[in-house]
């Protein structure tokens, strides 16, 4: 545990500096600094294929959910009903690009990265989705920005756990193999007094 110490100081001071520059910068990363770091920071520790496919993944599952935005803001109606169609396509269209990739790309990346876009763009784009052209580069970049932070911040972390994880299982299977067999004692020879029925015992 006390190597995830350090990575995870960065990961804090990292979040911190994004409210704090991105404020002076005027990129408003209050409300998705947490979210993208968070994001980030789980798709950099999870010990499932190399680095930067788990980082791809979550790019194209961001900009598989901008597309949604797009398609929503171009031709599906802003009900409940368009709304469930688009999340439909972006979440088929993540798998496909998983499978088709024979699972190089993981597919939970795919939806991290989707997740990050909706969780910083959605409010936006119901309040205004006619002004999707103007704000959705916005909130697209910053989250990805966010994201990327929390990645560098935990991606060194992976081969540790898997490590720690390797080590647990194999201490759990030692606990919990069987002791070894004990050779058992050869059985007494029986007693031919003892041989026949009960009653024919019992009379002799």
């Amino acid at each position: 545990m006390r190597g995830y110490f350090l990575p995870g100081v960065f990961l804090a001071v990292a979040t911190g500096v994004l409210v704090f520059g991105g404020d002076w910068l005027g990129l408003e990363l209050e409300h998705v600094a947490l979210l993208g770091a968070a994001l980030g920071g789980a798709t950099g520790v999870v010990p499932d294929r190399q680095p930067w496919e788990r980082a791809a993944g979550l790019l194209a599952g961001a900009v598989l959910a901008w597309l949604g935005y797009a398609l929503r803001a171009a031709w599906l109606p802003d009900t409940s009903a368009g709304r469930g169609v688009a999340a439909m396509l972006v979440v088929l269209a993540c798998l496909l690009i998983a499978f088709l990739t024979s699972g190089r790309l993981p597919l939970w990346s795919f939806l991290i990265g989707a997740a990050a876009v909706v969780g910083s763009y959605e409010v936006a784009y119901t309040a205004a989705p006619p002004e999707f052209v103007e704000t959705s580069p916005t909130a697209l970049t910053t989250v990805l920005l966010a994201a990327a932070f929390g990645f560098l911040a935990t991606v060194f972390l992976g081969n540790t756990i898997e490590e720690e994880r390797a080590r647990e299982r194999g201490r759990y299977s030692s606990d919990d193999e069987p002791d070894a067999a004990r050779p058992e004692s050869a059985p007494e020879p029986a007693d031919d007094t003892a041989r026949g029925p009960f009653w024919e015992r019992a009379l002799r």
